[in-house]
């Protein structure tokens, strides 16, 4: 197991192959996945094995998707990871989608602030950015109570308003 980080409550770790069941259970649960940016809730397990391989060619760097664990009962409520998605690696992208059972226990907060902490920790980014659809309000607050400030509003290529929030390297 490969650590990235813990919080009080949680343990964030690479993937393992013995993850993937829970993982696509999560994953095609359109509660869950509703305001991931394309929604697809229809995954298999090769196609979200497939997924992981390709988000986690970069492992070595540190950043990729990982598995949320509860680092008391063990159980898998979902995946956080820091993305490239700006093409460097000084502004990455942090994303995360929390099993709904799991929702309105602090988690999401406990994640956001583990994944920046690490992304300026380790990682040594100076960016981290989120975006999210505006009707997500529980992400909205979420970013606004992890110190990100909102930096960019638009519409997606389907209509859809969405923010982009960002924070600036906070470790000295």
């Amino acid at each position: 197991m490969n650590l990235r980080f813990q919080t009080k409550r949680l343990v964030v770790r690479d993937i393992e192959k013995g993850d993937l069941k829970s993982l696509l259970k999560i994953c095609t649960e359109e509660k869950n996945m509703k305001y991931v940016s394309n929604g697809n809730h229809d995954w298999t397990l090769a196609q979200l094995s497939e997924k992981y391989k390709i988000l986690n060619q970069n492992y070595i760097n540190g950043f990729g998707v990982f598995v949320i664990e509860d680092k008391f009962t063990r159980e898998i409520i979902g995946e956080a990871g820091l993305f490239k998605s700006y093409g460097s690696h000084s502004k990455l992208e942090l994303g995360y989608i929390i099993n709904f059972q799991h929702w309105k226990k602090g988690y999401g907060f406990e994640i956001c602030n583990g994944l920046i902490n690490y992304g300026f920790r380790e990682l040594k980014t100076e960016i981290i950015t989120a975006r999210m659809y505006s009707e997500n309000k529980a992400s909205v607050r979420l970013s606004e109570k992890c110190g990100m400030h909102k930096i960019n509003d638009g519409l997606t290529e389907k209509g859809e308003k969405f923010f982009e929030y960002e924070i600036s390297n906070r470790i000295e």
